[in-house]
Order: C-alpha cells, then structure tokens, then sequence
C-alpha cells in the first residue's frame, strides 16, 4: 500500500508484481494512463507536468486509504510521473487487490476519478500551435461527484 512520485517511466509489469508480491489475492485491477497524441482543441507533442511534492504525496496516500477503507483492499498502488513527458509515455497508474473483482475495479476507478480532480498536479501540453495549460473538466467532476454522492460502488 503506497505512492511514488516519480519522473522516470513507469515499469508497469515491475509495479504489478510490486503490487501482487507473493499473495495476489482473489481479484486484482490495474489501470495505466498514458500521453495522448490530442486533446479536443489541438495535437500534443508532449505534456509537462508539475506538482508540489510533499502535498501530492499526502492526497494521493488518502486518497488510497480512502480507497482501500471503502472497498476492503488487501493491496493499494498509485504511481504518478512528473516532469516532461512525450506522447505514448505513461504518466500514471493505479492498482487493487480485493476479495472481489467489483471491488478492485470499482476501486481502481475510484482512485482515477478522485486523482484527476484532487491531486496537486499542474498540466502543460505542447502541440504545433502553441502550448496550453490545462483546466478542470466538466466531465472529470462529474465523475468524481458520482462516488460522494455514493452512486457508484
């Protein structure tokens, strides 16, 4: 149970058997995010990510707390990159281990909604026409209003 901040690429078999080790569990769920090549206003080339290090540790630690409370996980694992980072890249991941297959996924999901609006991360992306921060989603807060209203579990 743990998160790493980190700027080198994400060795996603070494994280999964990280988060596995020696007892899997009944149900295990990862989810890896990776640089996309567009948003819906412009091409990216690459995305510049900053945060501030010691407040992303702690959001992202409650955040699989919360997590693991909520959905009875056995194992937790949050790793996040910072830095810049070129299209293809993985910028994230998450992964659970559970009793039951509904409880990891749900609780990979819960950790991703929750990550993308509450973790202190600032987000450049660079394309041919210029670069641009940037800004909350509409869509990402709804996501993430759904688990406080209890709709999803």
């Amino acid at each position: 149970m743990s998160v790493c901040l980190q700027a080198e690429s994400i060795d996603v078999a070494a994280e999964y058997a990280r988060l596995v080790g020696d007892t899997p569990g009944a149900a295990v769920a990862t989810f890896t995010g990776y640089v996309r090549d567009h948003t819906d206003q412009q091409v990216v080339t690459e995305l510049a990510l900053e945060h501030y290090p010691e407040m992303a540790q702690k959001v992202l630690d409650e955040l699989g707390r919360s997590a693991a409370q909520r959905f009875q996980l056995s194992q937790w694992r949050i790793v996040h990159r910072y830095g810049v980072l070129r299209v293809s890249e993985t910028i994230v991941g998450v992964g659970a281990v559970a009793d039951h297959r509904g409880d990891a996924m749900s609780a990979c999901e819960f950790m991703m909604d929750s990550l993308k609006t509450d973790a202190p991360f600032w987000k450049r992306e660079q394309g041919p026409a210029g670069e641009q921060w940037v800004a909350s989603r509409d869509s990402d807060n709804q996501r993430r209003a759904r688990w406080q209203l209890g709709e999803t579990q």
